[in-house]
């Protein structure tokens, strides 16, 4: 294995970048959670964010549709559509429209499962029920849960188990048509069937969209994604292919904690 301090991918001009982050500083008050984070996102593929807790990948998730604003810091640049995103100009309401969010525990509305899904289209001028009908029935069929709820969408979305409500979650967000999707650890409180479910779910969405991921379950990370970042301290300390971060890790750092020597 190369031993180096720090090793991140680039990639050439035939690779579409969703996202990229350059000069990326963020601070808790005094505390520095991200000190180097510059990273290129591709389009259509799945990135993965792994790391020990505390290490700075959720942070990092959330600055990418500033959901830390008014509880962090940001300093940097983070690109998106040639707009620098981290700047006052931005319409962040308009913004989160293009970069979706799913949480770490699945949050449905107290609504029904069709309401949990036309809430947003309403607000953002969908109005038509014919439009409406074919939204829902398109993000249902995307998030794979169209066929386990096709006859019960006036049920309320909270009678629905822990994998359909994270899947709901997932079919809320894309009904917007987003451009990215970012998860915060979507499977931690499912259970092993909901989460290969999930996992199924999120690879067929790829073909969409572009899908960052933070996990602690490496193993997910190593069947769905086609790119990992490793973060370390708020330290980017490695980004490459997945297969090849998983098998011929370039930073010992990175050996080390998917060999379970790190924590």
């Amino acid at each position: 294995m190369e031993t180096q301090d720090r090793y991140i991918l680039t990639f050439d001009q035939n690779q579409e970048i969703a996202l990229e982050t350059k000069q990326l500083k963020i601070f808790y008050g005094d505390y520095q959670a991200i000190t180097a984070a510059d990273l290129q996102i591709p389009r259509f593929k799945i990135t993965a964010l792994i790391g020990a807790s505390g290490s700075g990948k959720s942070t990092f998730l959330r600055a990418l549709n500033r959901m830390n604003d008014g509880i962090a810091t940001v300093h940097g640049e983070i690109w998106y559509r040639n707009l620098d995103l981290n700047t006052k100009e931005i319409d962040v309401y308009a913004m989160r429209r293009q970069i979706g969010m799913v949480f770490q525990r699945p949050n449905p509305f107290p609504k029904s499962i069709y309401e949990n899904i036309t809430f947003a289209l309403e607000r953002h001028g969908v109005t038509d029920k014919k439009e409406l009908a074919k939204r829902v029935e398109m993000a249902l069929r995307q998030a794979a849960l169209w066929a386990e709820v096709k006859d019960k969408l006036n049920q309320s979305a909270l009678s629905l188990s822990g994998g359909q409500a994270q899947r709901l979650c997932i079919a809320r967000a894309i009904a917007l048509q987003p451009d990215i999707l970012l998860l915060d650890e979507p499977a931690s409180a499912l259970d092993p069937i909901s989460t290969a479910q999930l996992e199924e779910t999120l690879i067929n969405l790829k073909e969409h969209y572009t899908i960052v991921i933070v996990t602690h379950n490496l193993p997910q990370a190593a069947r769905i994604s086609d790119y990992t970042a490793h973060f370390s301290k708020g330290t980017v300390i490695e980004f490459n292919d997945t297969k090849e971060t998983f098998t011929q890790p370039r930073v010992a750092l990175t050996n080390e904690y998917i060999s379970g020597d790190f924590g």
